[in-house]
Order: C-alpha cells, then sequence, then structure tokens
C-alpha cells in the first residue's frame, strides 16, 4: 500500500460528511480532485470503504474502520508538527472559542491579526446562542467566550472589548406617517423576538416590560440574520444590535425608530474561567487582545459609535 496522508484526510473529510461536495468545500479543492483521490485511495484496498445508493455516499463498516485509523493518523501528523514548531520557537496549538451569534460580526476582526502571525494555531470557533455558550464554557469545552451578559454564576476573568448597542429597527415600506412618540403605539405591530436564551431576546424583554408594552402579535427566530432579513421583509419589527445591520441601514433596507430609553446598551467581553489553565496558544491570545483591542476597535468599529 502506498497511500498518502492527502488521501488519508480526503477520506476522512468525505466520510464525516458524507459528501464529495462538502468534503471538497471544507477542504477547497475542486470535486474532481476530491473524487479521483478518493478512487486512488480505494483501489489500495479489496473491501469497499464505501457505497454510492441513488447519488448519496455510504460508508461501509470496514470504511468506518479506516475512516477512524486515518482520524488518529492525522491528529498525529499534526500534534508532530506542533512539537516540531514549538521547538523551533513558534506558537502552535489550538484555541477554542465559543461565541454568541451576534458577537460573529466582531470577534473574526479580533482574531484576524494573531491567526495571520501564527499560522500553526488552529482555530475552532462555535456560534450559538447565550445559554449554549455559557455551558460550553461551564463545561470548560473553551477556551473563550464572547458575550454581551457576564453569567452571575460563574467565577470568571474577563476582558471588556466594546459597546454592543440594540436599537429599535423597521423596515423600508414600514408606515411612518405618524411616527410613534410612545413604544405603546407600535402595539399593533408584529414583533420579531430571538429564541429562548438569546441576550438579545433577553434585553428586548426586559426593555418591553419596563415600558409596559403588551405584544399582541410576535414571531420567533434563531439568528439575528434571520430576524435582519425578517425586519427587511416587512413582516415585523425588532430591537437589534447595531453591529450587523450597518450596510441595511446605510440602503434604506432598515430604519431606526428613536424612542424612549433607546438604544439598549451593553458591553461585549471576552470571558474565561478564573480555574481555567490557560495553554500557551490561550495566554498568546489573551495578550494579543490586551494589546491590540484599542486600534482593532478603533480601525474597525468606530463607525457604530456614531449610531
Amino acid at each position: 500500500m502506498n497511500y498518502t496522508l492527502h488521501q488519508l484526510e480526503i477520506f476522512s473529510t468525505v466520510a464525516k460528511l458524507k459528501s464529495v461536495t462538502k468534503a471538497s468545500e471544507q477542504l477547497f479543492l475542486t470535486q474532481p480532485a476530491v473524487s479521483i483521490q478518493l478512487k486512488k485511495f480505494q483501489e489500495q484496498f479489496k473491501l469497499p470503504l464505501f457505497e454510492i445508493v441513488s447519488r448519496k455516499i455510504f460508508i461501509t463498516e470496514f470504511g468506518e474502520e479506516i475512516a477512524n485509523a486515518a482520524t488518529k493518523i492525522l491528529a498525529e501528523v499534526q500534534a508532530i508538527n506542533y512539537k516540531s514548531e514549538l521547538f523551533e520557537g513558534n506558537l502552535a496549538g489550538k484555541l477554542k472559542i465559543s461565541i454568541v451569534s451576534t458577537a460573529k460580526y466582531a470577534m473574526p476582526y479580533f482574531l484576524s491579526g494573531f491567526i495571520q502571525k501564527n499560522e500553526m494555531v488552529d482555530l475552532k470557533m462555535d456560534v450559538t446562542n447565550k445559554m449554549a455558550v455559557i455551558r460550553t464554557l461551564e463545561n470548560n469545552e473553551c477556551d473563550f467566550a464572547m458575550v454581551s451578559t457576564i453569567p452571575k454564576k460563574l467565577a470568571i476573568n474577563r476582558i471588556e472589548l466594546m459597546k454592543n448597542k440594540l436599537f429599535l429597527v423597521v423596515g423600508r415600506n414600514y408606515n411612518l406617517t405618524n411616527t410613534p412618540k410612545a413604544l405603546k403605539d407600535l402595539n399593533a405591530s408584529i414583533f420579531i423576538f430571538r429564541e429562548e436564551g438569546s441576550a438579545t431576546r433577553l434585553a428586548m424583554e426586559k426593555y418591553l416590560t419596563k415600558h409596559k408594552v403588551t405584544v399582541l402579535k410576535k414571531m420567533e427566530l434563531t439568528s439575528n440574520e434571520a430576524v435582519k432579513q425578517a425586519v427587511i421583509a416587512g413582516l415585523g419589527i425588532s430591537i437589534m444590535p447595531i453591529i450587523g445591520m450597518r450596510d441595511a441601514l446605510e440602503k434604506g433596507d432598515l430604519k431606526i425608530l428613536e424612542l424612549k430609553g433607546l438604544p439598549l446598551e451593553t458591553n461585549w467581553n471576552l470571558i474565561w474561567l478564573k480555574s481555567k489553565n490557560l495553554s500557551m496558544v490561550a495566554k498568546a491570545f489573551r495578550d494579543h487582545i490586551l494589546n491590540n483591542k484599542s486600534t482593532i476597535i478603533k480601525n474597525q468599529f468606530e463607525d457604530y459609535n456614531n449610531y
């Protein structure tokens, strides 16, 4: 047998995703290139690794065994690469971050310089809602989390990053003939909420309760992007973070309604458990944020302060 690490990686990815198309996208290869290497890899075994039924890939029992072995081999090779980089004085290893969905518009800018400088750092970033982020942090499944609401039950360290402003927004065609002077004037509107467990939803509910607004009609969606598109389409109105809305506001697809008590304002924070034994990579990233956060915020997010 004379298979390559490249072929092991391709088969392992195909076995995991059960799709040549998805594997090619993840590996940044063309579909024909993946198919050719998959065929060459299969030719080295007498038993079938996979079956194609109705244009779908099914991994055989033997194929699952080979895929598991391939995953272990690739992990060992990666460990060798890490150790080599470490002995040469370079930073290498994994960085695991869990962030709330709205933070996906901000965290990449805090990461880009660090990742570009340290090519042997592998990043895994999980994007979900606040409850899931806190659970991941509590279970020690990540190094850092990015949230706007600090968990009260956990002993954490934090670095305050930037302001998070939430505005009441409507779509381009929302009837503004009589501009509402109070939130109660919007009772007939459909309010679009994030799902349970979302910090954005919690902030919106607190605001509505404080101003004694009775929501007669509502809709629930599971991401800020989905909420934004629903408001643009005229399905309803919502209170949303300004980050991620700038293009839609500039195009006029969204409009901000200025009402008492708005915008709501919180802060984005990078947090980690006080009991967490940070790896060399995690410590380096923490230091990168401390040393560069002001410059990053000024260069990338200063415009948001104008709203």
